[in-house]
């Protein structure tokens, strides 16, 4: 009889929980088994070493990116509005994965650090026909990281020092009137 995938997913919101809380180092088989609430066993079961946790972290990171992508892509505001809006940290999905991905990075994962600059570029990839040039390209994507920076330091589901509501709105249009081709 195999364990249901409720528990593999709880066994990585768990690990990514901690590496969000308390970084790489922390981030431990026992401690996720715990937090997990599973036996070591069970952890064992899913993830034989802290590297697969790793290697399922980075791969969640792809899956929600490939979402954002397409949402971007698809989005009816345009991608350049989606891309700042989102940039506002919400404490969801996404954001959960870049944060994690980012503390494996910081404890000197490669292939963290090579996905969080995999996604930056499929983002700058989705935007690039939507701006006139680098430079127009190189102001969104900064302007994106400054607004997800800003939030970040209120501890991201807690509004932030970034706009909200009509100041997004006209951050937006300010930003769109300067990359227009």
């Amino acid at each position: 009889m195999s364990r249901p995938p409720l528990a593999r997913e709880k066994v990585l919101d768990a690990f990514e929980q901690i590496l969000i809380e308390e970084g790489e180092r922390a981030a431990t088989m026992d401690a996720t088994a715990k937090a997990a609430g599973v036996s070591k066993g069970g952890l064992l079961y899913h993830f034989g070493t802290k590297e697969a946790l790793e290697v399922a972290i980075i791969d969640r990171l792809r899956a929600v990116v490939a979402e954002d992508v397409a949402a971007m892509s698809a989005a009816p505001e345009g991608p350049i509005a989606y891309f700042l809006r989102s940039s506002a940290m919400e404490n969801d999905p996404i954001d959960r994965a870049i944060l994690a991905a980012s503390r494996l990075a910081q404890g000197g994962n490669t292939a963290a650090a090579d996905a969080l600059r995999g996604i930056r570029d499929e983002w700058a990839d989705v935007l690039r026909p939507h701006t006139k040039d680098a430079t127009a390209l190189d102001l969104v994507m900064l302007v994106s990281d400054g607004l997800y920076f800003n939030n970040a330091l209120s501890g991201g589901s807690i509004p932030g020092p970034v706009p909200r509501g009509a100041a997004m709105d006209a951050l937006v249009e300010v930003v769109e009137q300067a990359t227009r081709g």
